[in-house]
């Protein structure tokens, strides 16, 4: 226990993920639940929004008809091969939620299941179940949604680049997203031929669509505030029913006894997550158990209230310029959302 009577800690949990677990969460987070492409809301300056849109409303049209449509080669019909959109931008954008308005849209047409995955969430799959028998398990989709696809780690790249490429030639069609920063976007380009060039099998079926305009996340939002006590978050806490409270340090180090995959489950039924003596990370890989931790939380819509060191500093300026540079700036737009949902 972490000092308050009756609060419950992260801390203290050990959640299991069964196969049969991993294959019921191939679906939109609860963010989520609820979009669809008529509920997105362009900016009336950035016309890539609109057009955005339109083009994954076509490319599920087209992955409806390329499922559906069949061809006669020697004597056996076989499925035609699916297509794929590469949703390209900066951060809060939109991207995941047409993503999700895709998955909607497809499931419902009648076609086979659609699936919806985190890149980490996907190679956790493939983990589990085997590199052919996940294929065998997602052929029968229409479509599999992959949401922020990364290429930071060659060895899942090659690895799930090789599982799409199997899918495709099965007739199931491929919907990604990736963050590329706004204000490179030359950067943002060059990232979108990374991963053509690395799903080279794949690079003639995909459509790319470079969605640009500021972080709606911080619209009206302001600066990073300035954290309150620790004793103030644990009174806090105490008055929050379903809530739990941690030391940062402490969660820190419980999340490194699991895989990633296990953060959504680690986090279920929980309304707030209070966290006090948050400071700035030294440790890259501490810093990346973070951020999956950061994307389950914002995921399923769960605001953070903490102590310590504003939440923009947590990712020291050197891990900003290192490789990891987009994740980190990813999670901590996501982390000053929730943090500002917590103090509303």
């Amino acid at each position: 226990m972490n000092g308050a009577t009756g609060i419950t800690h992260l801390t203290d949990r050990q959640p299991k993920v069964t196969p049969e677990r991993l294959v019921a969460q191939l679906v939109p987070p609860p963010t989520f639940a609820d979009v669809a492409f008529d509920t997105y809301r362009p900016d009336p300056g950035e016309p890539s929004q609109a057009a955005a849109v339109k083009l994954c409303q076509q490319f599920c049209d087209e992955a409806v008809l390329r499922r559906a449509g069949r061809k006669k080669m020697f004597g056996k019909r076989e499925v035609l091969p699916g297509v794929g959109v590469y949703l390209d931008g900066g951060f809060g954008v939109g991207k995941t939620h047409l993503l999700a308005s895709t998955y909607y849209r497809l499931s419902a047409a009648d076609t086979g299941p659609a699936a919806f995955a985190t890149f980490g969430e996907l190679t956790q799959l493939a983990g589990v179940f085997g590199f052919v028998e996940c294929i065998d398990l997602l052929a029968d989709y229409v479509v599999v949604c992959i949401d922020e696809f990364e290429l930071d780690d060659p060895g899942n790249t090659t690895l799930i680049s090789r599982l799409l490429s199997a899918l495709v030639e099965r007739g199931v069609s491929i919907a990604a997203t990736s963050n590329t920063l706004p204000e490179q976007l030359g950067e943002g380009r060059f990232a979108a031929q990374d991963f053509m060039r690395e799903i080279a099998a794949l690079s003639q079926i995909f459509t790319t669509v470079r969605i640009e305009g500021p972080d709606y996340r911080h619209r009206d939002l302001p600066p990073a505030p300035q954290l309150p006590s620790d004793e103030e978050v644990r009174a806090r806490a105490a008055g929050v029913a379903g809530a739990t409270l941690d030391d940062f340090d402490a969660l820190c180090a419980h999340l490194a006894t699991m895989h990633p995959s296990r953060y959504q489950a680690l986090i279920e039924g929980v309304s707030e997550v209070f966290i006090t003596g948050v400071h700035p990370l030294d440790d890259q890989s501490v810093a990346l158990r973070l951020v999956s931790l950061t994307d389950r939380l914002y995921d399923a819509g769960i605001p953070v209230t903490a102590s310590g060191s504003k939440i923009d500093t947590v990712f020291s300026e050197e891990m900003l310029a290192g490789g990891y540079r987009k994740k980190y700036l990813r999670a901590t737009s996501r982390l000053l959302a929730l943090t500002h949902a917590g103090r509303e």
